[in-house]
């Protein structure tokens, strides 16, 4: 797909000027991006089940664990690490059950370069925030509540500020289609709206399905939402 994509003549590379050639690059790119990521989207659709079932079976191992370990945690920002920790775990069961297809999207996107250092940043750097939230370790929950409950609610277990930083310093996002749509050319344009359809899904199942999951992984420990 990417070979298809950025294959130009050798006769065209030759003849054209340098603002032509800067064009083409962009066209090359930008078709191989919008494919790349119309795979991702669809394959992470497709895969919304099975990190669902992951949630709930991990949830399921908590309740066995550690049931109500951090009951009696204050209502107040003094614990928002804790229940922050829980989003953390579930983006990163969530987003490493999409691995595969997310290693396939960072190798495809990470050679791929515009003439507008703006475009190759953000598709980098979305590339970038994809690989490390799917790489993240599932954190052990039921140790660092059970850490906190026993400081009697007054000291965050120092992994869990570390983790929570390193996550909420991870921002990534897909290309906006205004950038990309003065090089799109034949199907870029209805495969990148299919995309947003797609991205779109994603998000409404992020926040519908997720807060529901996150609620009741809170509620399985013991701690505020």
């Amino acid at each position: 797909m990417l070979k298809r994509a950025a294959l130009i003549s050798v006769v065209v590379l030759a003849s054209a000027p340098a603002g032509a050639l800067a064009s083409a690059g962009d066209v090359a790119a930008t078709h191989a991006y919008i494919r790349a990521n119309y795979a991702l989207n669809r394959a992470s659709v497709s895969l919304i089940p099975r990190g669902e079932a992951r949630i709930q079976s991990f949830n399921r191992k908590l309740a066995g664990e550690c049931p109500r370990a951090g009951a009696g945690s204050p209502v107040t920002e003094v614990s928002q690490p804790m229940s922050y920790e829980v989003a953390v775990a579930l983006w990163a069961i969530a987003y490493g059950t999409a691995a595969s297809p997310i290693r396939t999207f960072v190798a495809a996107v990470k050679p791929l370069h515009w003439s507008n250092a703006r475009l190759t940043h953000i598709a980098r750097n979305y590339a970038a925030s994809l690989h490390e939230l799917s790489t993240l370790a599932v954190p052990d929950l039921c140790t660092d509540v059970r850490a906190w409950t026993a400081s009697r609610f007054q000291t965050v277990p120092a992994g869990v500020s570390a983790l929570d930083k390193r996550v909420e310093a991870i921002e990534g996002e897909s290309i906006p289609r205004k950038l990309l749509a003065p090089f799109e050319r034949g199907s870029d344009a209805s495969l990148a709206a299919r995309t947003r359809g797609l991205e779109i899904k994603l998000a409404e199942n992020e926040f519908m399905v997720g807060q529901t999951d996150l609620i009741e992984v809170t509620e399985t420990l013991g701690l505020p939402e």
